[in-house]
């Protein structure tokens, strides 16, 4: 019988996971985290010579993240679907995959051009699963009231910015985009959903299209600290 793309796609999945667990297997104990074993400031990248993942784990480190893990993926890891991801990041669940977006606030007056006030920044970036529905209307609604009144509603307008602008702030393509290491310090919203995952590590992209950074969620609030609230339904 002829074999589906379906069944091709599984049959890579399980060869591509094994591959990983063969790297994990070569690993010291100590490098290994007791609740969640594929983490602890290890890059599962063979001899990954990128200058991003070098980068980006020397920042996190120096700003106290030591639970946290990068990952290569196949090229065409976006057409394939979320559980196919989640075998091969060897994440908790499918919920624990996540997205960062950069939002542009259209309404924000001609004065307001860059990131330089956190409560009323002309651009944010959000960090989202990739299961849940992502809901602009409750960011404006946040911000409206971290700002206590004083702006009115009409004030806030939050779209998903340009790509070219997604690039020229945060350094990242599509795809490629992290909230770690960009261009500009852009205020972080992370949705409170992705708090209370269990376990509490979660992955998001890795500054390139097939690198994937996987962190311990209460090191990179620490870290990053952004703002928590509900902003995505179902």
């Amino acid at each position: 019988m002829e074999a589906t793309l379906a069944d091709l796609e599984r049959v890579q999945t399980r060869i591509l996971r094994r591959i990983a667990e063969l790297e994990l297997s070569h690993l010291p104990q100590n490098h290994l985290s007791e609740s969640l074993p594929v983490a602890s400031s290890h890059t599962n990248c063979g001899q990954d010579n990128s200058g991003t993942v070098a980068r980006l784990s020397a920042m996190l480190r120096s700003n106290g993240v030591n639970d946290f893990l990068f990952k290569r993926v196949p090229s065409d890891y976006y057409d394939w679907t979320l559980e196919s991801r989640r075998e091969i990041l060897g994440a908790a669940s499918v919920d624990h995959l996540c997205k960062s977006i950069v939002l542009v606030n259209t309404q924000a007056p001609s004065n307001v051009v860059d990131c330089s006030d956190r409560n009323y920044s002309k651009y944010y970036i959000v960090v989202v699963q990739y299961t849940a529905r992502f809901n602009a209307e409750t960011v404006k609604n946040f911000l409206y009231s971290l700002n206590n009144g004083q702006l009115s509603k009409k004030k806030f307008n939050m779209r998903l910015a340009p790509e070219e602008t997604s690039v020229k702030l945060t350094g990242y393509g599509h795809n490629a985009v992290t909230c770690i290491g960009m261009q500009t310090d852009i205020p972080v919203i992370l949705d409170e959903a992705i708090v209370k995952l269990t376990p509490d590590f979660f992955w998001l992209g890795g500054g390139e299209v097939d690198l994937k950074l996987g962190v311990r969620t209460s090191e990179f609030i620490n870290f990053v600290k952004p703002f928590i609230f509900s902003c995505s339904g179902a």
